[in-house]
């Protein structure tokens, strides 16, 4: 039996990541184990994951996953390059998985392939630093320097998940692992838009009261359900709002933060204890040179107690969210020599030490903060990530 993993944040589960996992089986063999690394409670973009994600494995494990893990909130807080290489890590360290399966725009791994090949030569990255000096964006730097590295092929770094996809690539060949990575082309609308299979539309839908049954598999739509009628969602930062300018306004000091550089810690220091919204202080912080993004996963990153230092080393523990049947023999296959720390319940957190500590304690707070957004007062209880079981799926 292969193994395929998947990075991903399921924000939420929709027919598109259903096509992802389908097509993915029909490459490699329908018996294929897929193993999903993803975001927990919080996302890449800076926010709170519309459902928590117990639910959001739920939902992937009953429509085609059999494995979910989390990626810690620390790295799916970072930019896409650190995403990348923390989901890959936590693949290879599970020791089972034969491939790392991903959605593109282009849909051709050759090409992705050569591209990441490309941009991560001692050339691109001369070109990268040369329009970093000059004051552009990074995005505007990377887009520059595949143009000259590739001319006409630098088109490929024009489309979101062509970009996700080849730092999936540069972190498999980072990491030395022999995973094979593929791709199936993205189906649907294009990301974070307001059409087609788009996570964002759905989420937009959610928000207002909408239930957009025909995007969803029918078993995710019964989660999302249950999710709201027990008042656990649909959330967003903005159910947190007032908790998160509170705890902005007690920071003193914002270098320690991920990517607090070039001034930046000195914008969020001015602004943070001025801002009567998270729009304000952000909108106030940015400047021509930064992404809104990054600026999002910086806020969240200091509201949560998050430090650059605990991100420099990998995620150090394997933290198992849902499972099958399969996904219990696939546990029982990997390497413990190999493997890092797997935590199957709360009590497993008991016997951590030192970092792989920290980050527990880390996320325990992330999920107390998580909570308050919800809109029943019995659900808004603390201490959750201490209680919680995965979930299991026979």
């Amino acid at each position: 039996m292969k193994t395929a993993g998947i990075i991903c944040e399921y924000n939420p589960y929709h027919l598109g990541h259903s096509w992802h996992i389908g097509q993915t089986r029909s490459v490699i063999g329908d018996d294929t184990a897929v193993v999903c690394v993803m975001s927990g409670n919080y996302v890449q973009r800076g926010d709170l994951a519309i459902f928590n994600k117990h639910a959001r494995a739920k939902m992937a494990i009953l429509n085609g996953a059999d494995l979910v893990i989390e990626m810690p909130t620390p790295y799916a807080l970072l930019s896409a390059g650190g995403f990348a290489r923390a989901g890959v890590f936590i693949l290879s360290k599970l020791g089972t998985c034969d491939y790392i399966s991903f959605g593109s725009e282009s849909g051709n791994i050759c090409e992705l392939r050569s591209a990441a090949h490309a941009i991560a030569s001692d050339e691109a990255q001369r070109h990268i630093r040369y329009w970093l000096g000059r004051g552009s964006p990074y995005a505007s730097a990377l887009q520059n320097a595949a143009g000259a590295v590739l001319g006409t092929r630098a088109e490929v770094f024009k489309s979101p998940n062509n970009l996700l996809a080849i730092e999936y690539i540069k972190a498999i060949d980072e990491c030395g692992i022999p995973i094979r990575p593929m791709t199936v082309r993205r189906a649907g609308g294009k990301h974070d838009a307001d059409t087609g299979y788009s996570a964002s539309s759905l989420r937009k839908a959610l928000l207002k009261g909408s239930m957009p049954l025909s995007l969803m598999p029918g078993a995710a739509v019964a989660v999302c359900m249950e999710e709201i009628v027990s008042g656990r969602g649909p959330v967003s930062v903005k159910d947190v709002e007032q908790a998160i300018l509170s705890r902005l306004r007690m920071i003193g000091d914002f270098s320690l933060i991920p990517d607090a550089t070039e001034g930046l810690e000195n914008r969020f220091m001015r602004f943070a204890s001025e801002g009567a919204s998270i729009d304000s202080i952000l909108n106030r912080v940015k400047t021509k040179r930064y992404a809104m993004s990054r600026l999002r996963r910086m806020l969240m990153c200091a509201a949560l107690g998050i430090k650059a230092e605990d991100t420099k080393s990998p995620p150090p523990y394997i933290r198992i969210l849902a499972v099958n049947g399969k996904g219990m023999e696939l546990l029982k296959s990997v390497n413990k020599k190999r493997s890092l720390p797997v935590i199957t319940k709360p009590a497993s957190a008991k016997k951590l030490s030192g970092a792989a500590l920290r980050l527990f304690n880390l996320e325990a707070a992330a999920t107390d903060l998580y909570a308050l957004a919800y809109t029943k007062e019995e659900e808004r209880t603390g201490g959750r990530e201490w209680r919680q079981s995965p979930v299991i799926i026979k």
